[in-house]
């Protein structure tokens, strides 16, 4: 069932952080002020899935205009395709200190709480220090992806610069169990020191030197120059319109362009009804095309060797549509015409509402904490290239392909309110799927995130949710598709959606079943 409140809704996949935003409101925060809150929060009650040390984007709706935050850092400096491949590698590792960008996280909060915030950030930030030091029991599902993401650390990570993983996240000796108190002074001490400072001292401060020593002790490449230097950026948003509506999505170095090329070519099509084969087979090829291209060009938009309005125009949608046949193809880049995180929404009384996400990238991040910090640094940099001619190849100072996006929906210049799907690159696949269950078929927030879901993989590869219809599943097998049923829904995105009555003010929210998912409103 969806839920329907008046004053004020977060929602998001951990309670307490949910509540975390709703105290903040009700102690006379805006949606902003909740949205950092619960962010803040998540990060210590999430931390299988955020941190610290992660990067964040953001839409937020205040006084009729939506406005961008892109919160994602660069590479260091001094890092190189050579300098990698010096070290033995033949792409960016997967952990360590080698895939560690700048964290954006700390300055999207500061950022955030500066241009639209009405509290200070030093009582923001007071419900996730106090879980930090005072502690909070385990959810079920966070338990499960803590004890799986110990038991893979522990065979992997055997050198000294995880020490403070284990330090941190496995005081014990072991991952901790489902309702067992979990507490981290140093988290606290970070969050504390953020909030005093508005994050100065976390990018020319006290933790940028403990940062700086870490890096330096273990032979990595971030340094307190990197951080000093950082600077999050208030970006344009782009869009699509979709059937009436204006889906909106952060512009390239994220993937939410992917979400919209998608939409853009699915708006050529008539779409009848949901549990049809064509339906689904043309999401999916659409999907298909959408990532193929979004693979190839998307990076740092100063990098990029076309521009997102290429790849939104409806000439380079209509090329593409008119690859989908009646079979499964195994998708190419096109050419444009010329010329493992949280998802949060938040929306107030005043009718001010913000579309949130940050994340470590792949779990817990690249398993570097730096000592007595809390702070978990993010993996974001596995994502480069150390072929020079890719798009996406890794340089100084060059921001990487971004998986993270939050999205936003708006009719006729008005708000309808935000959506998210987090997890990878489910994510623009999740973005579709929940808008066309909006818009094309009229469901709920709470049906639209519940409705089975599907996630195309590569080439012809799709899996499907448990509950996936089976004849759909079977007659998308007889058009090429190599369906695979997934166990559980895992792997296929926590989403969450308020939207906004623009006659009454009426918030009705979604949250996501496939996790601790919450919605706190009043």
């Amino acid at each position: 069932m969806a839920t329907f409140a008046k004053n004020g809704m977060v929602a998001t996949s951990q309670p307490l952080a949910a509540q975390a935003g709703l105290d903040i409101l009700k102690k006379g925060g805006n949606a902003i002020d909740a949205a950092i809150a619960t962010a803040a929060t998540l990060t210590v009650v999430e931390p299988t899935s955020n941190g610290i040390g992660g990067d964040a984007f953001v839409l937020v709706w205040v006084k009729g205009e939506l406005h961008g935050l892109n919160a994602s850092g660069p590479a260091p400096k001094s890092i190189s395709i050579d300098a990698v491949k010096a070290k033995g590698h033949e792409e960016v590792p997967t952990f360590g200190l080698l895939p560690v960008t700048v964290p954006g996280v700390p300055s999207a909060w500061a950022e955030l709480s500066r241009r639209f915030g009405k509290l200070p950030l030093t009582e923001v930030l007071k419900p996730a220090i106090q879980y930090a030091e005072e502690g909070y029991p385990l959810s079920p599902v966070l338990a499960k992806y803590w004890k799986g993401a110990y038991k893979k650390y522990k065979e992997i990570f055997t050198t000294p610069e995880y020490k403070s993983w284990f330090d941190t996240f496995a005081p014990e000796g072991r991952a901790p169990e489902i309702g067992e108190v979990w507490r981290s002074e140093g988290h606290a001490n970070t969050l504390r020191s953020i909030a005093e400072t508005n994050a100065e001292s976390f990018y020319r401060g006290e933790l940028a030197d403990k940062i700086d020593a870490f890096f330096k002790e273990h032979g990595g490449f971030l340094s307190k120059e990197d951080l000093a230097d950082y600077k999050p950026e208030w970006v344009q948003p782009i869009s699509v319109n979709y059937r009436g509506y204006d889906v909106w999505e952060i512009p390239p170095n994220g993937q939410g362009i992917v979400a919209l090329m998608a939409l853009n070519i699915l708006n050529g099509f008539d779409i009848k009804e949901k549990e049809s084969v064509e339906t689904y087979h043309k999401q999916i090829e659409a999907m298909k095309l959408a990532f193929s291209d979004g693979k190839k060009y998307v990076t740092d938009p100063e990098k990029m060797s076309v521009t997102a309005a290429q790849l939104l125009s409806e000439e380079f949608a209509a090329q593409r549509r008119s690859l989908i046949g009646e079979e499964a193809l195994t998708p190419e880049p096109g050419t444009p015409p010329r010329g493992g995180t949280v998802y949060l929404a938040a929306a107030d009384s005043e009718g001010n509402m913000i579309s949130y996400i940050q994340s470590n990238y792949m779990g817990f991040g690249s398993g570097i904490v730096i000592p007595g910090t809390g702070i978990a640094l993010q993996n974001r940099g596995h994502d480069f290239s150390l072929d020079p001619a890719h798009e996406n190849a890794l340089e100084p100072g060059k921001k990487t392909y971004h998986t993270i996006i939050p999205g936003f929906l708006t009719k006729d210049g008005e708000a309808v309110g935000p959506f998210g799907v987090m997890g990878g690159y489910m994510q623009p696949q999740g973005h579709a799927q929940v808008i066309m269950n909006t818009i094309d078929f009229h469901l709920n927030p709470q049906a639209a995130l519940d409705s089975p879901r599907w996630q195309w993989i590569e080439g012809k590869k799709i899996v499907v949710e448990p509950n996936f219809p089976t004849h759909v599943a079977q007659a998308l097998a007889r058009r090429g598709h190599q369906i695979q049923v997934a166990l559980d829904g895992g792997s296929f995105g926590r989403g969450q959606i308020i939207w906004r009555d623009p006659k009454t003010g009426v918030l009705a929210g979604g949250t996501e079943a496939r996790t601790d998912g919450s919605i706190a409103s009043w």
